[in-house]
């Protein structure tokens, strides 16, 4: 049994880690009263609680705020983290850090792998690859896990979203040309689980299901699940949108991010299902 800190541990996947891992392990699930934009009460919290596991689910994910509010950005998705990997290797502690498939351009037509060499296209981006520099250079032992389009019960995401606009709108759409890897939260957190040991290798790991989609994909294959379920829907299809269309974004958004998993797979020896099936389950589950 380890002891686990996670913080943003209130968040869409941070619930779900904290929630699945704590009928083995002594789980802390830390929200905003860890403050990361405050470096010095950051660092003074964590040399206070106990861990064995300091996993980091916290970040600036709104895309555009980051653009307009750059101080904030780099402070929690950059220098707090390596806050949290200093303190976590003075301790031989293990720090487990969440990043996104954001660090890419979305210029590759294949699946990017962890040697694929990352060139962001929006400040987000940087940050978020500024904190796994920081992560993997304070310790070998520690681990950065790259997720996208996260999914699960403990937060709404798209998933949710559109299903819930499909029951009350004649019309539902989606964007039909940026793809990437949905991250089903309560498939990650088995996929993370075996870290929690220290027995594994620290390092970059690529962490979503297999396969990938764009974001009508995504929709269509949720509002199908939700027929299947019994879920009455007014619109059951989604209806194909260009992202240039989405006149309102301020952050660049890279186009093609899907990710292949085999290294997490060589490590842990489980394999990622495909993204399909865990939308599926997810939906089932739901509205069971």
């Amino acid at each position: 049994m380890s002891r686990v800190l996670v913080l943003g541990g209130k968040g869409r996947l941070g619930a779900a880690l904290a929630r699945k891992w704590s009928a083995r392990h002594q789980v802390t699930a830390a929200g905003r009263e860890i403050d990361l934009a405050h470096l010095s009460a950051l660092e003074r919290a964590l040399q206070e609680s106990a861990f064995d596991v300091l996993v980091n689910c916290a970040a600036t994910t709104n895309v555009d705020r980051c653009e307009t509010e750059r101080d904030e950005a780099r402070t929690v998705n950059a220098d707090a983290v390596a806050v949290m990997g200093r303190v976590a290797a003075d301790r031989q502690a293990r720090l487990i850090h969440i990043s996104t498939d954001y660090v890419f351009d979305g210029t590759k037509e294949t699946p990017y792998v962890e040697s694929d060499a990352p060139h962001p296209l929006g400040y987000y981006g940087q940050t978020k690859l500024d904190g796994e520099n920081a992560a993997l250079s304070t310790s070998d032992r520690h681990m950065v896990a790259r997720v996208s389009w996260v999914f699960g019960p403990d937060r709404p995401s798209f998933v949710d979203m559109i299903v819930d606009r499909a029951r009350t709108n004649d019309r539902v759409e989606a964007v039909f040309d940026k793809t990437s890897s949905p991250t089903y939260a309560e498939d990650a957190a088995d996929w993370l689980e075996p870290f929690l040991s220290g027995d594994l290798p620290g390092g970059l790991y690529h962490a979503c299901n297999s396969g990938s989609c764009t974001w009508q994909e995504y929709g269509q294959q949720a509002l199908d699940a939700a027929r299947k379920a019994g879920v009455v829907l007014r619109a059951t299809t989604v209806d194909p949108i260009p992202l240039a269309s989405l006149k309102n974004f301020i952050a660049p958004r890279p186009p093609h991010t899907s990710m292949d998993t085999t290294r997490l797979t060589e490590a842990t020896g489980l394999r990622p299902r495909p993204w399909q099936e865990a939308v599926e389950d997810y939906i089932v589950r739901k509205f069971s």
